[in-house]
């Protein structure tokens, strides 16, 4: 489902992906970890759409996301870190203007919109606005408009920070549910291991722009000699905290801005 060979993405002198080279398979769940400014955001974005890359060779479901972009976007659901919600309109709303950007027909879109608010349980708070929604709730949300023009794929990026174990929990339920019914796709970041552990089929560290492990659990733990995948995460990336990433990945939003204006 996703094919990605030696990716590379510059911003001037800063390489933030490196050399990166991985597959998806049609049906898993795929979970890139790294930490912060490894380069999971940029690699997603690239994904989808939104950013180009310097070089390499990216599809998805067998397109070029750089050439095709709206057979790209037409594949795929994405849940941002940051929240995404229309916070003046209604839960119902929120899903049927997206519905109407995807040009999902309307009749279609009603029985899709309730489909999945009742999957997510917030059916009986579809007139609500979403000002009003918890954290958890909004999150919900955001997974169930993203399902709703039935992408083969669906990106989740750090979807349950914050959460609290049991919103997180029942988050995964639903995706999992998702996962085997339709057969959707997922490709996920997160900073939860036992998320990592108890979700992914197969998993890629990165760090530093570059992937220095994947594969499965049991064969990343081999190769680590670990006893648990935040163990062997730790071995392959260090034990430093990464303050310095921070400025990194602001020189990079700078750059990325100078270029524009070029």
């Amino acid at each position: 489902m996703i094919r990605v060979t030696n990716l590379v993405k510059k911003y001037g002198p800063i390489t933030a992906v490196r050399d990166v080279s991985f597959e998806v398979k049609a049906g898993e769940i795929f979970a890139f970890l790294g930490p912060n400014g490894a380069g999971k955001t940029t690699t997603i974005k690239i994904l989808t759409t939104l950013l180009r890359p310097t070089s390499g060779e990216v599809e998805v479901d067998g397109f070029n996301p750089s050439n095709n972009q709206s057979e790209v976007r037409k594949r795929f659901g994405i849940v941002f870190q940051d929240p995404s919600l229309d916070d003046q309109l209604t839960a119902y709303e929120n899903m049927d203007l997206h519905g109407a950007l995807y040009s999902v027909p309307k009749k279609v879109r009603r029985t899709r919109i309730e489909e999945l608010l009742n999957l997510f349980q917030l059916w009986d708070r579809r007139a609500d606005l979403v000002k009003n929604f918890s954290g958890g709730m909004r999150r919900r949300l955001e997974i169930a408009r993203c399902m709703l023009h039935t992408p083969k794929i669906i990106f989740l990026d750090e979807p349950t920070l914050g959460l609290d174990p049991q919103t997180r929990n029942q988050l995964w339920t639903h995706i999992r549910r998702l996962n085997e019914e339709e057969c959707i796709t997922v490709f996920l970041t997160t900073h939860y291991m036992d998320e990592a552990e108890r979700m992914a089929n197969r998993i890629a560290i990165i760090d530093h722009g570059a992937i220095v492990a994947q594969g499965t659990l049991t064969e990343l733990k081999e190769k680590t000699g670990a006893d648990s995948l935040e163990a062997a995460f730790l071995q392959l990336t260090g034990y430093s905290i990464r303050e310095e990433e921070t400025g990194q990945v602001e020189r990079m939003r700078q750059m990325a801005r100078m270029f524009r204006r070029r």
